[in-house]
């Protein structure tokens, strides 16, 4: 922008003393490194009764929405005598005059034991679970598409995503893994230890792992880490009107987005698991080395025994079914996203959050259903 049209405030001292401001006083000029702290200190520099003081704008070349809206806050929110502007800057003030009479209604206050508040969250649980049932069929729908025409089956995007969650997720999950194993085996060593059942430490250990800590460990990291990645990647596609275009050039959400992400995280969990069971296995076989001297080969050759095959699939059936929970959430909470940044971030909270619990909720189930399953 040139110099002269930069904006300028300056104070006239002859009788009656008088601001005169110059320039194009709009955003891009007010925007400028030091225009506003300018601004601000030729307003400070006028004397005592500043009230009396009149303003010139016909000096200014151009006016916007920003520009009136500075004069009016140093104003004071009304329009000072005397003020010289011409009829096309007027127009401003005309509206910044009658949107400042408008009273806006204050928001309803409702505790949230209220029977609308009550009602609404009710709505809202019903949309969500109505959504997911949908996202559920679409998916069936789109797996039988899959069956029949294999050959236009998005074979690179299902790749793609058992990159990004499986085999970039090894490293997190192997610290984990190898962390919570050394934590449970030393506990479970101090108790043993008194009640000289240290042998038994194998059980304990196998089982918990393989059984619950294992696929459970898995979820909750891969919701974390790649459901929030899934929600948020279908978020910025809704904001940059991805998601419209593919419509638009008749290519399906379900099919293009929805199922290589499923089919991704059904078949990365399993093989998750089996790595993050592994990993605490050799953590609870470091800690029992240390703390009860038993031999890395006891532990091998006693593992077999003390936890039965069973328990090897339903940890494997647990993450099978837990990748597919995390995905739909992901994928559901993703779509619902709204075209702005704040929506974006609160549905990316929202699904790692929903999709924990989800998979906690399951794991529970898993565990009323095969209670008697596995035990010898």
């Amino acid at each position: 922008m040139p110099d002269f049209d930069k904006p300028e405030l300056s104070l006239d001292q002859h009788v009656p003393a008088r601001f005169c401001a110059r320039g194009a006083w709009q955003v891009h000029g007010l925007a400028q490194p030091g225009t506003l702290a300018a601004l601000q200190a030729a307003l400070q520099a006028a004397p005592a009764g500043g009230a009396k003081l009149l303003w010139d704008l016909s000096g200014m070349t151009a006016l916007d929405h920003i520009g009136a809206q500075w004069l009016w806050n140093a104003w004071e929110r009304r329009r000072p005598p005397g003020l010289t502007v011409s009829p096309l800057h007027d127009a401003y003030f005309d509206r910044l005059e009658q949107a400042g009479a408008l009273a806006l209604p204050s928001p309803q206050q409702r505790s949230w034991w209220s029977p609308a508040a009550l009602l609404s969250v009710w709505r809202e649980l019903l949309g969500h679970a109505l959504g997911l049932l949908a996202l559920f069929g679409q998916l069936m729908l789109d797996i039988g598409t899959l069956l029949r025409r294999p050959q236009r089956a998005p074979w690179k995007e299902i790749s793609a995503n058992i990159y990004h969650a499986g085999y970039q997720a090894l490293g997190i999950t192997a610290l984990v893994g190898f962390l919570i194993g050394v934590v449970l085996s030393y506990l479970s060593a101090q108790q043993l230890r008194t009640f000289g059942g240290d042998i038994y430490l194998v059980n304990i250990l196998g089982m918990s792992v393989i059984r619950e800590l294992g696929p459970l460990l898995a979820a909750i990291l891969v919701a974390g880490r790649s459901g929030s990645s899934i929600t948020a990647q279908l978020g910025v596609m809704r904001v940059t009107e991805e998601l419209d275009a593919m419509l638009v050039m008749g290519l399906p959400h379900g099919f293009r987005l929805i199922l290589p992400k499923v089919i991704a995280l059904s078949l990365a969990m399993p093989l998750l698991v089996i790595w993050t069971d592994a990993m605490a296995l050799i953590g609870g076989m470091a800690a029992a080395q240390l703390e009860l001297n038993l031999a890395p080969a006891y532990f091998v050759q006693r593992l077999p025994d003390a936890v039965p095959l069973a328990n090897y699939w339903i940890g494997l059936g647990k993450g099978w079914v837990f990748g597919i929970l995390i995905a739909l959430v992901a994928c559901h909470f993703g779509l619902r996203i709204k075209p702005n940044t704040e929506s974006l971030g609160q549905g990316t909270t929202i699904s790692v959050v929903t999709a924990i619990t989800i998979v906690i909720v399951a794991d529970a189930v898993f565990a009323i259903v095969f209670s008697g399953v596995g035990y010898s």
